[in-house]
């Protein structure tokens, strides 16, 4: 079987709601990361043989495939075809597996992953309320009920179920919102995302405003262990605040993956190989578990042990997933989303997975390492792994 290696990858830097993205339609700003993929490759665009996209609210401008939207609204030929996928949180991981497997089966040779949410202009959730007003029916079904007759299923219920399980308070998860704005700022002022982030034009609601979009809209740099201590909890007695959770954020982000055909097609080296990916379901209740089994099998099926792992990027949807995933796996703490993570950066849902293997892959050769997993809780109970290795 063919390999299948990435030799471009690349983000745009995070904007908060309503903030400096917030004027991008995301059929446009997916669109952004496409042409800078090319572009960076130096590529025949006519050569690559499909864009999956990951999305989550596939809803309003998101909607009616916003993969081949995106493609149509670049400069890749009408000959390239797009597609949408939806794995809650995971979407654009998912599309980077799928397209890994496209190409290693050998019926592709090029193949861009990518992902876009813009939750400013669409709405968490905005299907399924869409559905609920307009009384055209709801996810839960009676069979899906009866198997789990509890509350829906819920993140954040997920979150604190997580964070009572592994003894996680909520003094430590507060330090690590902390320490993670503090690992995103030194990785901005070190200039550590320079070569990760396009940049696009700031546009907010009012229009451009003639500046370049380069810096992570989310980090506080003014932020101090009190005034994230000092957040209104999200439950009465939980621990779960909008502090040590992940932002809502607006971005876009994708890799370009080929096999060897396809290296010797667009006359470009290889970035990293991709050395072992797969997904697992778990418990949709508390749900952001998943995580944990899912590394422990998939560090199993590859051969490997924690330790041989050089750099970890664990999405940070809440404070308690990473810590109780470093508690469960016994990882190096150091080596765990050294450039900080979602609760400084952002989330911006079905573009985090492509995001996390873009700051993974750049971290990895900053520090000349070999290799790097990716893992992210998603909705649902489920959790996909991936694992590359620096060439």
């Amino acid at each position: 079987m063919a390999e299948a290696y990435i030799v471009a990858a690349a983000r745009t830097a995070g904007g908060r709601r309503g903030g400096r993205l917030s004027g991008w339609h995301p059929v446009d700003l997916a669109a952004q990361i496409l042409d800078a993929l090319v572009a960076r490759g130096g590529i025949d665009p006519a050569l690559i043989d499909d864009v999956i996209m990951g999305c989550v609210s596939q809803a309003g401008e998101q909607s009616t495939n916003v993969g081949r939207n995106a493609v149509l609204a670049s400069c890749l030929p009408e000959s390239v075809p797009g597609t949408s996928i939806d794995r809650q949180c995971g979407s654009s991981q998912q599309a980077l597996h799928f397209a890994a497997q496209a190409v290693m089966s050998g019926t592709m040779d090029v193949v861009i992953a990518a992902g876009v949410e813009s939750m400013t202009r669409v709405p968490m959730n905005m299907p399924s309320q869409l559905a609920r007003k307009n009384d055209l029916g709801y996810y839960m079904s009676d069979a899906l009920r009866a198997r789990y007759p509890g509350p829906d299923f819920s993140q954040f219920i997920g979150a604190e179920m997580i964070a009572k399980k592994y003894g996680l308070s909520r003094e430590m998860q507060d330090r690590y919102a902390y320490d993670s704005h503090q690992r995103a700022i030194r990785a901005t002022r070190d200039g550590r995302f320079a070569d990760e982030i396009v940049g696009v034009a700031a546009r907010t609601a009012a229009g451009a405003t003639g500046e370049l979009h380069l810096v992570d809209e989310g980090i506080r740099f003014d932020a101090t262990p009190e005034s994230i201590g000092g957040v209104k909890l999200l439950f009465e007695e939980g621990s779960i605040s909008a502090a040590n959770a992940s932002q809502v954020c607006d971005g876009a982000s994708g890799v370009m993956v080929v096999n060897e055909r396809g290296l010797k097609a667009l006359g470009v080296a290889p970035l990293a190989r991709i050395h072992h990916i797969s997904v697992l379901g778990h418990d949709p209740v508390i749900m952001l578990e998943a995580p944990i089994p899912a590394t422990l099998r998939a560090l199993s099926k590859a051969g490997l042990q924690i330790d041989d792992i050089d750099l970890f990027e664990v999405n940070e949807a809440f404070a308690p997933v990473p810590l109780a995933w470093l508690q469960a796996t016994g990882a190096d703490p150091a080596r765990l989303n050294v450039h900080g993570g979602a609760i400084a950066l952002g989330h911006p849902l079905g573009a985090s997975g492509t995001k996390l293997m873009t700051t993974l892959l750049h971290a990895l050769r900053q520090r000349g390492k070999r290799y790097g997993l990716q893992t992210m809780c998603e909705g649902g109970g489920m959790a996909n792994v991936t694992i590359i290795e620096r060439l």
